[in-house]
């Protein structure tokens, strides 16, 4: 289980970006963090999602489930999401005992779950309601 620290990623931490609400730019690299908190799990994506990072996007899903916890997906910094990313957050849906939550969807993403009526099977959250690491674990320094 990961605790919070362990990233499986392709670019920087969502984190070390000096403005957090600063709008992506696009070209950005993708990457793919799973945090693991008290309560949920989130899964940050930035960046490009295609179907270049689709070994990251798997083992997300993998770690996410691996919680056990309820999961949302932070999608703030998504600049581009193709078919993968849709099939990603689909198969996140289908396959999570808990309703999965998309925080701050930008208008690409938002408009791609609408068409192909993913929306439906996921909550959509405009605003962060914020995130609890859970402390008592100890991180296995994963990365990709």
């Amino acid at each position: 289980m990961h605790d919070g620290s362990t990233p499986t990623s392709r670019g920087p931490l969502p984190t070390e970006t000096p403005d957090d609400d600063a709008p992506p730019e696009l070209g950005d690299p993708a990457s793919v963090h799973v945090l693991v908190g008290t309560s949920r799990a989130r899964v940050v994506l930035s960046g490009e999602i295609d179907a270049d990072i689709g070994p990251e996007l798997s083992e997300a899903i993998s770690d996410a489930e691996d919680s056990g916890l309820p999961v949302e997906i932070d999608a703030h910094h998504v600049t581009f999401m193709d078919s993968s990313g849709v099939a990603f957050l689909a198969r996140l849906a289908s396959r999570s005992s808990h309703r999965v939550r998309v925080l701050r969807a930008p208008p690409t993403v938002r408009f791609l779950l609408e068409v192909t009526r993913i929306g439906e099977l996921l909550d959509i959250v405009d605003e962060d309601p914020g995130f609890d690491l859970d402390t008592s674990t100890a991180p296995n320094g994963h990365h990709n």
